[in-house]
């Protein structure tokens, strides 16, 4: 009987000594998990992003592209322009990731969905030697229908009025002309396909007139107030100059983003991306 008590006791150390074997290894996994950084795991991001559509958003498209691929090396960032309406029919189509359109979108523009990723002005500009300094939005009104086109029956030289503007299709075109109220009856000489083209002309023309971003302005050309204020960051943002427009960066609705498309709309959206766009003098979003 004694016998027979000390293997039956044997049996239970031997088997108290198995089970806290296992519970050792148990413990010694768990706490190599738990001992792991977080995301470390995470695989490098690579792929390709494309854009195309707005030319006023190519500079902030491209410093986008230059402060993603900071973070990202492996992603290939590709910019095409075209204008706003190229950017829409290239997302609806999947031709593109992402169109670039500068205003808002039309209700005939569905399948789309949106994000604005910075605010715009739109500046009038003129001449350096012309001196026009103000323009009430009647009067812009006036010269772009034709009603006016002489500056001197706006106080300046005797000169004829040389109306210059975007293509149709344009998002400044269409931003402009639908908050000066004007609709595609806007009678041009010039309808120039980028907003480069526009101040150069502007730029070399005296009695020229036209409309650019305000983040593309340079001391080429004039810009002027409107209704007696002048087109600035500040002046955008408090809304007192009405020239304005989103700029909104398009994608397909119901298509499952790539993982390097959804991280540039997060990177454009976030702190690094808006101040990415206030260094190049446009209107970050409020947060």
């Amino acid at each position: 009987m004694k016998k027979l008590t000390s293997l039956l006791l044997a049996g239970v150390l031997a088997a108290g000594v198995l089970s806290g074997c296992g519970n050792a290894e148990g413990n010694s996994s768990s706490d190599s998990l738990s001992s792991q950084e977080p995301g470390s795991s995470t695989e490098a991001l690579s792929g390709k992003v494309s854009m195309s559509g707005s030319t006023s958003m190519e500079e902030i498209a491209k410093a986008l592209a230059e402060g993603f691929n900071a973070k990202y090396p492996d992603v290939a960032i590709d910019v095409q322009l075209g204008g706003s309406s190229t950017g829409v029919k290239n997302a609806q189509e999947g031709v593109s990731d992402i169109g670039n359109v500068s205003r808002a979108l039309k209700d005939t523009e569905t399948g789309l969905d949106s994000e604005t990723i910075a605010l715009d002005g739109i500046a009038v500009i003129v001449n350096t030697a012309n001196p026009i300094e103000d323009l009430s939005t009647e009067q812009i009104l006036k010269i772009y229908t034709g009603e006016i086109q002489n500056w001197k029956d706006l106080g300046g030289d005797d000169a004829e009025i040389q109306v210059i503007g975007r293509e149709a299709g344009s998002g400044t075109r269409d931003g402009f002309e639908s908050v000066v109220g004007i609709q595609d009856n806007a009678k041009h000489d010039q309808e120039l396909t980028s907003t480069g083209a526009v101040q150069t002309a502007v730029a070399s023309t005296p009695g020229a007139i036209g409309y650019v971003s305000l983040a593309n302005v340079d001391d080429t050309v004039k810009a002027l107030k409107v209704g007696g204020v002048s087109p600035a960051i500040e002046t955008v943002q408090d809304g007192s100059y009405t020239l304005q427009r989103p700029f909104v960066m398009v994608t397909k609705t119901g298509t499952e983003l790539r993982p390097e498309v959804k991280a540039f709309l997060e990177f454009a959206l976030g702190d690094e991306g808006q101040s990415i766009a206030s260094q190049i003098g446009l209107i970050p979003l409020s947060k």
